[in-house]
């Protein structure tokens, strides 16, 4: 099959090739294929990461093969495996999704008394409606905390199923308690939500690079957020025949809460 990706020449010609001088574009929110393809188990590579570090310096989401969660903090890509242990892939290991940009310190925020994910959402939220919910937003946030409950999948094997098939029967969750550690948040504005998980995505990684995982629920002591706001967007869309396959416009706000925050559709 025909597996390629439609990268624009500005974005592989001048990062990618030593000597060239053209500045970096530290304020667009990069995003490769669709989180909806993800869902309907489109888990084939799009693109290596040697190639995504042209396009910024933190990132998150997965793998081919759904091998683990990842993230990209400082240069460095981290994958999460089913065993919530962090190890470092190589750079021609290849993607099937991802969101990406350079992190600049726009902002600010410092986070207090949030014993459950929800009420991180909502103070995160606040921050977001002040400043704009129509934009993206890539946020760093490091601290200590009480307890912090995390995920990871098992790598998959074809025939794939879809991703919340796979999260009910291949997820290994886990509980950390006293650590310090950093989370990448993502914040897809709503009107975004037929290309990727509209509101709050995140990944968490400790301190000692040690464990890693998608984030279900935490109790936080204290924390300082690095909020970085992008007011363009790129869409890099798969050029093969699984995708064009794909019904893209398939319905999939329940599976997706549930693959994002763990909670079950309604029968």
């Amino acid at each position: 099959m025909k597996k390629s990706l439609l990268i624009s020449a500005l974005t592989l010609s001048c990062f990618a090739i030593a000597g060239c001088n053209t500045q970096q574009d530290t304020d667009t929110m990069n995003q490769i294929s669709l989180l909806q393809g993800l869902t309907l188990w489109d888990y084939y590579w799009s693109v290596s990461i040697k190639e995504l570090k042209t396009l910024g310096n933190i990132w998150l989401w997965t793998f081919e093969g759904l091998n683990g969660e990842l993230i990209m903090l400082d240069w460095v890509v981290y994958r999460g495996n089913d065993k919530l242990e962090a190890e470092i892939p190589s750079d021609d290991t290849l993607i099937p999704f991802a969101n990406i940009t350079f992190l600049d310190k726009d902002h600010e925020l410092k986070l207090e008394n949030i014993s459950t994910i929800e009420e991180l959402k909502k103070q995160l939220d606040e921050k977001v409606n002040e400043l704009g919910n129509h934009k993206f937003y890539m946020v760093r946030i490091t601290w200590s905390f009480n307890t912090m409950h995390i995920r990871s999948e098992k790598k998959q094997e074809e025939p794939y199923k879809p991703l919340v098939d796979v999260l009910r029967v291949d997820q290994t969750e886990k509980t950390f308690n006293d650590i310090s550690w950093d989370v990448v948040a993502l914040y897809t504005p709503d009107y975004m939500s037929d290309l990727n998980a509209a509101g709050w995505h995140f990944h968490f990684i400790s301190s000692d690079k040690k464990a890693w995982g998608h984030i279900l629920n935490l109790d936080i002591k204290s924390a300082n957020a690095i909020i970085d706001e992008t007011e363009k967007f790129n869409l890099y869309i798969p050029n093969w025949e699984f995708f064009n396959w794909l019904n893209l416009t398939v319905d999939q706000n329940a599976a997706i809460k549930e693959v994002e925050q763990g909670q079950k559709k309604e029968e």
